[in-house]
């Protein structure tokens, strides 16, 4: 899994990129019905029972990105988790969808290979996140909005005399957030309908709501800093959730993936007065092996949730759901 920051713009992003180790992470939703096309919603419940009738012990699956384009993916997980961008919450991971470049689609690979029987779907999504504020380096951030509804307020513009811009607020941060993950839920529509037409055994659901969404929160991902900052973070999150929403997707179909010390740092402490990121699941990486990342099922939330994925670190990112 890759990371990055971004300070986004319409011909590219100027991004302070960070790299972060492959990881994974896990939630206690129950899988999608098994039915050939995904139509249910996931949510919390009992542990799966396999097709004999005992409790599944070793229930582990991989996430993929945009660095596995054009390698040989792994083939033996029960479920796998897709990044839908390229490094930046701007980009498109361009072997998400069928392309001629590549051998395989990520999103794809997922839905046909992963042998489901556990407590996570066969199919989830993780996206980048950030929050650039509307300057950078003092020229303006080209995407940051300029108008828009929301819990905070109207995002308004301001002009310093030689631009015009987007306030650096809460209410034009939560409209960033919003505008990224309802960019990266038509992705997956076009992803999935390419999909279905080149005629595939099993046809994939086109509809967000069906799926399982993780936002990735690293500190090397570009974030606005201080307390006023922090809160800018914490509406930018909120956002996205409600962009995914709004798209369907439930609230707790949306969850997490980072560590305490990186959560912490990004958007403060998580309480009830968060909001939606109260109680989102966890997927948590950070295990150099299996068991490793078994034991980290038992760490603290840092959402105030549960730990419902951990990911560790070896040939491929594996991921054990908790």
């Amino acid at each position: 899994m890759e990371a990055q920051g971004e300070r986004g713009s319409d011909m590219g992003d100027v991004a302070r990129i960070g790299r972060r180790s492959a990881i994974g992470l896990a939630v206690q939703l129950l899988a999608i019905t098994a039915l050939a096309v995904i139509t249910s919603v996931p949510a919390f419940g009992a542990p799966p029972i396999n097709k004999t009738g005992g409790h599944k012990t070793t229930p582990t699956g991989y996430d993929i990105s945009y660095p596995q384009c054009g390698e040989s993916f792994p083939s033996n997980g029960a479920f796998g988790i897709v990044g839908i961008n390229d490094g930046l919450a701007n980009n498109l991971n361009p072997c998400f969808a069928p392309d001629p470049s590549y051998s395989q689609s990520e999103l794809y690979w997922a839905f046909a290979t992963s042998s489901g029987d556990t407590s996570q779907p066969k199919v989830s999504l993780y996206v980048d996140t950030a929050d650039p504020g509307n300057l950078y380096d003092g020229a303006p951030v080209a995407d940051w909005p300029t108008s828009g509804t929301t819990p905070y307020g109207t995002c308004t513009t301001i002009s310093d005399g030689a631009s015009t811009v987007g306030e650096d607020s809460p209410s034009c941060a939560w409209q960033y957030g919003f505008n990224k993950a309802s960019q990266d839920a038509a992705w997956l529509t076009k992803a999935a309908s390419a999909i279905n037409g080149q005629s595939p055994p099993d046809p994939m659901s086109t509809l967000p709501g069906t799926y399982v969404w993780w936002l990735d929160v690293e500190t090397s991902n570009t974030w606005q800093s201080g307390a006023s900052g922090l809160a800018m973070n914490v509406a930018d999150l909120q956002g996205m959730i409600a962009a995914l929403e709004t798209d369907g997707v439930p609230a707790r179909a949306v969850g997490a993936y980072s560590t305490s010390s990186q959560w912490s740092t990004v958007v403060g402490v998580t309480t009830a007065a968060s909001g939606s990121l109260w109680q989102i699941p966890d997927w948590i990486p950070g295990a150099r092996t299996l068991t490793g990342a078994i034991a980290n099922c038992a760490l603290p939330s840092f959402t105030g949730g549960v730990v419902s994925v951990t990911q560790w670190t070896a040939r491929s990112d594996g991921d054990y759901a908790c």
